[in-house]
Parts: structure tokens; C-alpha cells; sequence
């Protein structure tokens, strides 16, 4: 592997900000100093540069195997690297639901060809499956993910003692999805008498509603401290949630720990006048004061990382009547432009954004040796201009689905080179092929 020397980059690293050289040898970052004066086989001048650890998105949907009409593996890790997402960790409800550990293991071997980032796979659980999920390796799969709302095929898990038993006895972090059903279908019923078919989408919060979510979160919370479980649930979507959860340190003592997702940080109610059905997720993009109450737990540890939920659908999917159009939408290429003009707008610090994006989803997963920007540990690595103003069109998106619910948006922020395990996968908008991503290892 060739070794690059990175000169003069402002260090953005736990909890400090610092002017230093990097040297990255064999994929690993060898020496962090003031002057490294060695021969390297590539030089990045980045004098000006701000250099952050490689972003560490722990919930997306990257569609294959069986969706690939939507994205698949390389189009979607291609577009994470090219907005400083250096690693993922994909989700099981692909088609078919990844409840086997053949199907877990098809899905790394598809990885470990086509993807430039690095990777791992949740397994599946499902109202019938405990057996299989026993099975799981936790030091080398991310983890369990249980869809306690509605999800694609056979992954809704309703069943009260099936989900008591995961609880009691997963042997590793369970991340959840939380909106309880049964609410939501009477919501949705409610509406449909109102309406009838032509529901706006404005309604969507209403019917995917607050009482939805908490219903849902407050009994994951109860079972995860009745049985002492490793809990993160992801992409909390209301003020009220924020209060389940404790900001207690050091991370790494958390049993029970919470995700924020970017659109929920970005977007609110008001916007779907403008956006439709472009910013239609489950869980829904609530009000202003959810937005900010979400943010406010992020800056104050009650939240402890920031993912995408990355779950891109066709145009003409998305452009559907609000009951057919699918929910999800593609992030993973503008997450940290995002983030980072949330920075110039004053509202979150360098240093908070890379502890929420790279070293807690380390910690909170058990990675092993990644997500900050130490001696010994895989060269992650993402460069940034802050000031380097560009505009979301079409003609720059990468994913596979061709949009984005950014599109017209400027950023102030671009992302210029990205390292993925001691590789330049990415530099200056152009992308240096045929260097994989690299799976995941934990510390379990």
C-alpha cells in the first residue's frame, strides 16, 4: 500500500482543534505530528484543509440484494465517500430480509467486491427467527436490528414474548426501529375516513404521530432496562423521546443509547409545502420545536450519534399520491455538508460533529480501531474546505436514484479528499477505483 503524508491539516479530533502533519502507512496512521519530514509516495498539501475522522453512518439502506431498480452497494458507498461517510452499516430489509446467516453472509461477500467504504451488516430479527439470530458473531457483525413498526416482508416483530426473549437474551447491541403499529394504523384509518384516498402529505406526522413513536420507544427502554440489554435506538424523531434517555458519561457505560438522524435535524413540518413526499421517512419529520429539542439532546448527550438513514426510492416512486409513495430518501452525499452548514450557522462546534458522527458510533458499536484520528488506527480520513461554496443540482448527485431532498440547497462546506483504510478512494470530485472498503471488526 502507498504511503501518503497529509501537511499542515487543521485537526479536528476529541474534543481539540490542531495544526498537524499525518502519516499513513499500510493503511494505518503511523505518526501524528507538528513537521513530519519523511519521503511519502503521495503528498496532500492541505494547508487551509480541515481534516476530520471519516464519518461513521450506522443505519442505511443500500437496496441489494433485490431492490437494486433503488441503489445498490457500489452507487450508494460511492456516493457516502464522495460526502465523507468513510463506513455504513446496512440494514436487513432488503429482499430477501437478511433473517438467515446465509443471507447475512451473502450480502458481505457482495461488499467486500463493489464496496469502496467500509462495511457491516445488521441481521434481522423477526417474530420467528430468535434461533437464527442467536447465531450471530458479535466480533464481526454490528449488530441486531428489530423493526418494532411497519417494515418490508417479515421483519415486523409484534409478538410480545418474541421480543422479551430477543431482549433477554441477544449477544449483542439490538438497534430498533420504534413506532408502534397499532397507533399508527388507527391514525391512518382516522384520516382515511376524513379523506378518504387523496390524504396530503402533510398529514404524515399526524398519522406516523409523537404517541406513535413514544408508545413504541418508552417499551423498548422498559425492556432494555428489565433485561440489562445493549439498546440504541435510531432516528428519534420527537421532543418528547429525548427525556427516555440519560447523558450520563464516560459513553462506553451506556447501556441504552439514541440516534439522531440529519433530516430530522434539518427539516420540519413546514417544509412539506415545498418538499412532498421528497422528505417522507418513518419515522416522520415532525414539528420546529422537535427539530430543535433533537438537536438540543444531540449538543447535551441525551442523543449520542448522527446517521442518516440513508433509503433512497425511485423519482417516480417517490412521486406517487402520498398513500402509495414509499417512505425514505437518499443522504448519505450531503450528511456532512449538512452538518457542517449547521456549523457555519452557529448552531453545533467542529469538534461535536466528529464526536457524534466518527468516535461515538466507535464506541457505542465497538469498533476496533476507527472512528478517531489516533497512531495505530486505520487511516479514515475525510478533508474538508469550509469555504468552498457549492450548489445540490443534478448534475452532481451520485446516488443510484438520481435526487435528493437537498437538491437547490448551496453548502458552504466540500468535502475534498477521503481515505477509506489508507486509500485515496476520493480526491477533488474524482474517485480512485478498485481500492475496496474493508469489514468491520469489533471489540466484543
Amino acid at each position: 500500500m502507498a504511503s501518503i503524508l497529509i501537511k499542515s491539516a487543521t485537526v479536528v479530533n476529541e474534543n481539540r482543534q490542531y495544526v498537524a502533519d499525518i502519516l499513513v502507512k499500510d493503511g494505518f496512521i503511523e505518526r501524528i505530528d507538528a513537521n513530519i519530514d519523511v519521503t511519502a509516495d503521495e503528498v496532500i498539501n492541505a494547508e487551509g484543509l480541515h481534516l476530520l475522522p471519516g464519518c461513521i453512518d450506522d443505519q442505511v439502506h443500500f437496496r441489494e440484494p433485490g431492490l437494486t431498480h433503488k441503489a445498490n452497494i457500489h452507487s450508494e458507498s460511492r456516493a457516502a465517500v464522495a460526502g465523507g461517510i468513510t463506513t455504513f452499516m446496512e440494514m436487513p430489509n432488503t429482499v430477501p430480509n437478511t433473517l438467515t446467516q446465509k443471507l447475512l453472509e451473502d450480502k458481505y461477500e457482495i461488499a467486500s467486491r463493489n464496496s469502496l467504504a467500509n462495511y457491516s451488516f445488521f441481521m434481522g430479527a423477526s417474530n420467528d427467527n430468535l434461533d437464527e439470530v442467536l447465531r450471530t458473531d458479535a466480533a464481526n457483525v454490528c449488530g441486531v436490528k428489530v423493526f418494532m413498526g411497519s417494515s418490508t416482508g417479515n421483519m415486523l416483530v409484534d409478538n410480545p414474548r418474541t421480543l422479551d426473549n430477543l431482549f433477554a437474551q441477544s449477544p449483542m447491541l439490538i438497534a430498533v426501529h420504534c413506532e408502534d403499529e397499532a397507533t399508527i394504523q388507527s391514525n391512518l384509518n382516522h384520516y382515511k375516513q376524513l379523506m378518504g384516498q387523496n390524504i396530503p402529505v402533510m398529514m404524515h406526522p399526524k398519522i406516523r404521530s409523537e404517541e406513535a413513536c413514544y408508545l413504541s420507544s418508552s417499551l423498548a427502554v422498559e425492556l432494555a432496562k428489565r433485561h440489562n440489554t445493549r439498546l440504541h435506538i435510531l432516528h428519534i424523531s420527537t421532543a418528547k423521546e429525548v427525556g427516555l434517555f440519560d447523558n450520563v458519561k464516560p459513553l462506553k457505560d451506556k447501556r441504552i443509547t439514541a440516534e439522531a438522524c440529519v433530516h430530522h435535524l434539518w427539516f420540519s413540518d413546514a417544509d412539506y409545502e415545498t418538499k412532498g413526499n421528497s422528505i417522507k421517512w418513518n419515522p416522520a419529520v415532525k414539528t420546529a420545536a422537535d427539530r430543535d429539542a433533537i438537536l438540543q439532546g444531540v449538543l447535551d448527550g441525551h442523543i449520542d450519534v448522527i446517521a442518516t438513514d440513508h433509503a433512497p426510492h425511485t423519482l417516480q416512486e417517490k412521486e406517487q399520491p402520498y398513500l402509495q409513495a414509499p417512505s425514505g430518501g437518499p443522504l448519505v452525499q450531503h450528511a456532512l455538508p449538512a452538518m457542517l452548514e449547521l456549523h457555519h450557522h452557529g448552531k453545533i462546534t467542529l469538534e461535536q460533529i466528529a464526536e457524534k458522527m466518527a468516535h461515538n458510533v466507535a464506541t457505542c458499536f465497538q469498533i476496533d480501531r476507527r472512528g478517531f484520528i489516533r497512531e495505530g488506527y486505520w487511516a479514515d480520513l475525510v478533508l474538508v474546505n469550509l469555504n468552498k461554496p457549492w450548489n445540490v443540482n443534478k448534475g452532481n448527485i451520485l446516488y443510484h436514484c438520481g435526487w435528493s431532498p437537498f437538491e437547490g440547497t448551496t453548502f458552504r462546506a466540500q468535502i475534498t479528499h477521503t481515505l477509506i483504510s489508507g486509500n485515496i478512494v476520493y480526491s477533488n470530485g474524482s474517485f480512485i477505483e478498485g481500492k475496496s472498503g474493508k469489514r468491520l471488526n469489533f471489540n466484543r
